[in-house]
């Protein structure tokens, strides 16, 4: 059956991937750095931080709910149309959170609301990534489904160079008043911007040749959800363990250790030193790290197999958790940071890349949708969903050491559950 383009493939998968994902961490930033002092003001230091990373998780609890949601949809309806949707839900939630009023005028209902826009964010982006995934490796050759599966992979670090890279420019030509006053907001209102771009793309895609395989051979479901938790409910474990430990190292890397950098121990910090603008520039230079090892450990996983590429990944993962704490012991020690960002990120790609291909695969095509989709936005709550809270808490009562002994923790997770997965490199896809 005709396959769309490789270029429209990428645009489809890759773009609307990447818009989706500066959304979702242009929040994670600023609540780091500027929702405490705008949402709760009348707390300490430490208690405001860790109230506005509280902010932070709703999105991850919502995410299974948009997997369920978009699931059952992108399995009876097709990928197209459900990815067309889920792109629309998240930006305007995401707009909408650059227009809100501020504690100082609404008090409490600002946070109210501000909770209620991150949860419509997390539905959003919980339909979106395993859509993308699909029409990614639906559209691939057979042996380069993991390749074409980093396309949507790599819209994580797209989208997080584009979310850092805005508020840089704006910590460059902003003061920090007027950053605390509208600077924060511009990130959010430029996302209705680049929505409409995703969009123009994403209406001009076909339905995957896998999908349509599947509505003539007349194998859709009507209840896709209830037959994944039926006949692969095991493989679900497995792919939320397996994806769990990325999210932890992620946020470790990209949001806990931007506040642990850049604010004073009194304020929940490490007291390393750092200038928010230092420490976002270090973070955009190692994100580029992320991406090209996302392409290397692909191209890797389609000749050797997933399950090998993950198992070196969750022990390299292992012994970084016991080391980089001793990276991050020294003040404004610009080298050591930029080690653990960059090893760490390097680490993240090896992990991350070929789960793009595995998830789907772990899954018949008539559930795949569902099945990828809720293991892996499970994974945002058990990996990610409270991971700069509890690192945060972590640090500042039992030092940075402990913060490394809960990333091990989850990377022997994923080996375990790397371990119990067969090969899937070989699998029919169109079955």
């Amino acid at each position: 059956m005709s396959r769309d383009s490789v270029k429209t493939v990428i645009g489809a998968s890759m773009v609307g991937t990447a818009i989706e994902f500066y959304d979702f961490y242009a929040y994670g930033t600023a609540s780091a750095n500027y929702f405490p002092k705008l949402f709760f003001p009348e707390t300490n230091g430490t208690v405001a931080l860790l109230a506005s990373l509280l902010t932070f998780a709703v999105a991850f609890v919502a995410r299974p709910v948009g997997s369920l949601v978009f699931g059952h949809f992108g399995d009876r309806l097709g990928r197209k149309v459900t990815l067309v949707v889920s792109l629309l839900t998240m930006g305007c939630a995401t707009v909408l959170i650059g227009v809100l009023p501020t504690y100082g005028t609404w008090g409490v209902f600002a946070v109210v609301a501000l909770c209620l826009c991150r949860f419509v964010q997390g539905i959003g982006l919980g339909g979106e990534w395993s859509g993308a995934a699909l029409v990614a490796t639906e559209n691939a050759p057979e042996h380069r489904r993991a390749l074409y599966g980093s396309f949507p992979e790599l819209g994580a670090p797209i989208g997080f160079f584009l979310s850092n890279g805005t508020f840089f420019v704006l910590e460059m030509f902003c003061a920090p008043d007027q950053m605390m006053s509208w600077g924060w907001r511009v990130p959010f209102l430029l996302s209705s911007v680049l929505v409409l771009v995703g969009l123009a793309v994403r209406v001009t895609m076909e339905e995957t040749p896998v999908f349509r395989l599947a509505l003539e051979q007349k194998k859709v479901v009507k209840a896709p959800l209830v037959e994944v938790f039926k006949k692969s409910w095991k493989q679900v474990l497995q792919a939320t363990f397996l994806v769990a430990v990325t999210y932890t190292l992620f946020y470790t890397l990209a949001t806990w250790s931007l506040a642990f950098g850049t604010k004073s121990t009194a304020q929940g910090g490490g007291g390393l030193g750092f200038s928010t603008s230092e420490y976002l520039l270090m973070l955009m230079v190692s994100i580029v790290v992320f991406a090209a090892f996302i392409v290397l450990s692909c191209v890797y996983a389609d000749r050797v197999g997933r399950k090998r590429v993950l198992v070196a990944s969750s022990v390299a993962l292992l012994v970084f958790s016991l080391l980089f704490p001793y990276l991050l012991m020294a003040h404004h020690n610009t080298f050591q940071v930029m080690t653990f960002l960059c090893v760490g990120f390097a680490l993240m790609g090896i992990a991350f890349g070929p789960i793009g291909a595995f998830l789907p695969e772990l899954f018949e095509a008539n559930v795949r949708y569902s099945g990828a989709g809720i293991g892996y936005n499970l994974a945002a709550i058990v990996g990610a969903a409270f991971v700069p809270t509890i690192a945060t808490w972590l640090s500042t009562h039992w030092g940075v050491r402990s913060v490394g002994v809960y990333l091990a923790v989850m990377a022997a997770c994923c080996l375990v559950a790397v371990l119990s997965c067969h090969e899937t490199k070989s699998v029919d896809f169109a079955q």
